[in-house]
C-alpha cells in the first residue's frame, strides 16, 4: 500500500494483486448502476426476444409441439436449397475475401502507389449495401445497351445482342450477388491484414533466411504462425457474420422473377414471418441463430488468448523492408482499377437524366445534371437524409454512453469471467434481427408503440451496444498500468476516472462512434422492419425506388451517390482507428 495526497484528500493506491488490473474499477454499488442501462437494453430487446423465438419454435398457442415447426419449415419447397445456399455464402465468400485481402495487402505494402490502392479498395466498405446492390444491378443490366458487364460478356462470348448472357438470370444470380459482396468487403480485409503484416517484426524473417529458409519458410515461420493465422481467423469470422446481411443485396439487386433462386435464410425468414412471431419462421430463425452463434464461438475460441494479453514492453527497432516484386505491385494496381469500375458506373449513370439513363448506357450519351437537379430541388430526399442524420447521431451518442458505462467495470475482470463476458457480448453482437423481429415488436408495443422513430432508435441502440461494449472493454483492459493509475489519481469520482480512461482510449472511442454511425446510416433491414411511413430512414427510401429500376435508374443512381458521401468520408478519415477497434473487438 502507498498513500499520497491528491487535492488535499488522502488517496490509497492498492498495488496488491495482478498489475494489469490497474485497481481503477468502481465500487459494487456503482458497478450495478453502470451495468444497468446495457443490461436492460440487452435483456429486453435481445435476450428475451431470443428466448421468445425459441419458445415459439416448439409451441403453438402455448401448447408444446416439439419439432413439428422444424419439420414443416425444413420440408417446405425450396428450403433445402435455401439452407445450402446460406452455407455456401458462409464458407465460400469469406474464403475468397480473406485470400484476396491478404494478397492485396501484401502486394500494396511499402510502395508509392500502395496507399492509393488501399484507399480505393476501402471506399466500397463504407457504401450502404443498398447502394452496392444498385451499382451492380446497373452493371449487370440484362440489356447490353445499358449493362456494361453484360456488354463485355456479350463481346467476349461472341453472342448476339438478343442472346446476351443473363448475369442476373437464374443460373448466375448467386455468383453475381457474391461478386458484389466480395467487392464491398475486400477493402476491410486488406486493412486488417496490412495492420497485421506491419506488426510482424522484420527480424523474424531475417532469422529464417539466416538459417537457409526460402520464401515459403519466411511466410510460414515468420508471418503465418506468429500472427497471420489468428488474423485470418478474425477476418474469416467477420466476413462470415457479414454474409448474414445479404438480405439487403438480394432485395435490391435481384429482379423479382429470380429472387427465389437467390434466396438465403435471411430472406426466407423475412418472407415467412414478415416481422411477426410464427412457428415456422421461429424454427428457421433458431436454425440460423444456432449456426451463426456457433460459428462465431468456434472462431472466437480459435483465436483466444490469455486475458489480459501480454504487453510488449519495448518495440523492436524497425529495419528497412523491400517493397513487393513488380508483378505483385501490378496486381494490386490492376485490382484497384477493377474496383473503380463499379464506382465509375454509378457516378456516370447518375450524371444522366431519367430518359437517357433508362434508354441507353451512360457511355452513349453526354452527361447532364438533370437527376441531381431534380433531387436538389425536391424535398423528399432531404427530409429522408435529415431524419437519417438525426437518427444515426442520436443512436451513436446513446450507444457510446451506455457502452462506456458498461465497459468501465467489465474491463477489470480477469480469467474465465473475462472470457465468458467476451463470448456473451460477441454472441449478442451477431444475433440476426430477422430472427427476433416478432418478439422485438411485442416489446416495443408494450414500451412505446411499434413503427415509431423512438422504437426504431431503441432497436438500433440495443443491437449496437454489445459490440461497442466489447471493443471499449478490451481497450480499457489493454491500457498500461501507468495510465490507469494516472486516471485513478486524477479523478476524484468514478466518472472523472472514466473520462480520463476514455481520453487515453480515443482511438477505440472514435472507432465505436464511426462504426455505429455508419451502421445506422447504411441500414435497410431494421428500418424496413420497424419504421413507419412518416419516419423512414435512407435504406428503405432507396430500396423503394428500385421497384421501377430501369425507368428510375438515373435518379436512383444520383440518390445513391448523395447517400454515400458522408459514410465514405467518415470511414476514410478514421480508417486507422477502425482497424484498431475491429482487431481489438474481434480477437478477445
Amino acid at each position: 500500500m502507498s498513500q499520497v495526497r491528491v487535492l488535499g484528500e488522502l488517496a490509497v493506491l492498492d498495488d496488491v494483486g495482478p498489475a494489469r488490473r490497474g485497481r481503477a474499477y468502481p465500487a459494487a454499488g456503482a458497478t450495478s448502476a453502470l451495468l444497468l442501462p446495457a443490461a436492460v437494453l440487452l435483456g429486453g430487446l435481445v435476450l428475451w426476444p431470443v428466448l421468445r423465438t425459441m419458445h415459439a419454435s416448439v409451441t403453438t398457442d402455448g401448447r408444446w409441439v416439439g419439432a413439428e415447426h422444424f419439420r414443416t419449415a425444413l420440408a417446405a419447397p425450396g428450403t433445402g436449397a435455401v439452407v445450402g445456399r446460406t452455407v455456401l455464402w458462409a464458407l465460400l465468400v469469406p474464403a475468397v475475401v480473406t485470400a484476396l485481402g491478404y494478397l492485396l495487402a501484401a502486394a500494396s505494402r511499402r510502395s508509392q502507389e500502395g496507399g492509393l490502392v488501399r484507399l480505393i479498395l476501402l471506399v466500397p466498405v463504407a457504401l450502404p449495401l443498398v447502394v452496392t446492390g444498385v451499382t451492380f444491378r446497373l452493371m449487370y443490366d440484362p440489356d447490353p445497351s445499358r449493362g456494361l458487364a453484360t456488354l463485355v460478356a456479350t463481346r467476349l462470348t461472341g453472342r448476339s445482342v438478343e442472346d446476351a448472357p443473363q448475369i442476373l438470370g437464374p443460373g448466375m444470380v448467386t455468383v453475381a450477388l457474391m461478386s458484389a459482396f466480395v467487392w464491398a468487403w475486400v477493402g476491410l480485409a486488406v486493412l486488417v491484414f496490412r495492420s497485421a503484416l506491419d506488426a510482424v517484426p522484420p527480424s523474424l524473417a531475417d532469422a529464417v533466411r539466416a538459417y537457409g529458409g526460402k520464401r515459403r519458410h519466411v511466410l510460414w515461420d515468420a508471418q503465418w504462425r506468429p500472427l497471420l493465422l489468428r488474423t485470418t481467423a478474425v477476418v474469416f469470422a467477420l466476413v462470415a457474420v457479414g454474409t448474414s446481411r445479404t438480405f439487403d443485396l438480394i432485395l435490391v439487386m435481384t429482379p423479382g422473377s429470380v429472387r427465389d433462386e437467390a434466396s438465403v435464410l435471411a430472406l426466407r425468414i423475412w418472407q415467412t414471418s414478415g416481422g411477426t412471431t410464427t412457428g415456422d419462421g421461429a424454427a428457421l430463425g433458431v436454425v440460423w441463430l444456432v449456426a451463426v452463434i456457433g460459428g462465431i464461438m468456434v472462431a472466437a475460441l480459435f483465436v483466444r488468448q490469455a486475458w489480459p494479453p501480454p504487453r510488449v514492453e519495448a518495440a523492436p527497432v524497425p529495419t528497412p523492408v523491400a517493397p513487393p516484386r513488380r508483378v505483385f505491385r501490378l496486381l494490386a494496381a490492376g485490382a484497384a482499377l477493377a474496383w473503380l469500375v463499379p464506382l465509375v458506373v454509378l457516378v456516370a449513370t447518375s450524371a444522366h437524366g431519367r430518359v437517357d439513363a433508362a434508354a441507353r448506357g451512360w457511355w452513349s450519351a453526354p452527361p447532364r445534371a438533370d437527376s441531381y437537379r431534380d433531387l436538389v430541388t425536391g424535398t423528399e430526399l432531404w427530409r429522408t437524409l435529415g431524419f437519417t442524420l438525426l437518427l444515426a447521431t442520436a443512436v451513436t451518442a446513446t450507444v457510446l454512453v451506455v457502452a462506456l458505462l458498461a465497459a468501465y467495470p467489465l474491463a477489470w475482470l480477469t480469467g474465465p469471467a473475462a472470457q465468458a463476458t467476451g463470448l456473451l457480448l460477441l454472441a449478442g453482437s451477431v444475433v440476426p434481427i430477422q430472427v427476433i423481429a416478432g418478439p422485438v415488436n411485442e416489446v416495443l408495443g408494450l414500451v412505446l408503440s411499434s413503427g415509431t422513430a423512438q422504437g426504431l432508435a431503441l432497436v438500433h441502440i440495443a443491437l449496437g451496444v454489445p459490440f461497442a461494449v466489447l471493443v471499449l472493454r478490451n481497450a480499457f483492459a489493454d491500457l498500461p498500468v501507468e495510465q490507469v493509475r494516472d486516471a485513478r489519481l486524477g479523478g476524484r469520482r468514478w466518472w472523472h476516472t472514466l473520462r480520463r480512461l476514455a481520453r487515453h482510449n480515443l482511438s477505440a472511442v472514435v472507432a465505436v462512434s464511426v462504426l455505429e454511425f455508419v451502421q445506422v446510416w447504411n441500414d435497410l433491414v431494421v428500418g424496413r422492419l420497424f419504421s413507419a411511413s412518416g419516419s423512414s430512414p435512407l435504406g428503405p427510401f432507396l430500396a423503394e425506388q428500385t421497384r421501377s429500376f430501369v425507368s428510375n435508374s438515373g435518379a436512383l443512381a444520383a440518390s445513391s451517390v448523395l447517400a454515400s458521401v458522408l459514410p465514405v468520408v467518415l470511414v476514410v478519415l478514421s480508417r486507422r482507428h477502425l482497424v484498431a477497434g475491429l482487431v481489438s473487438g474481434g480477437v478477445r
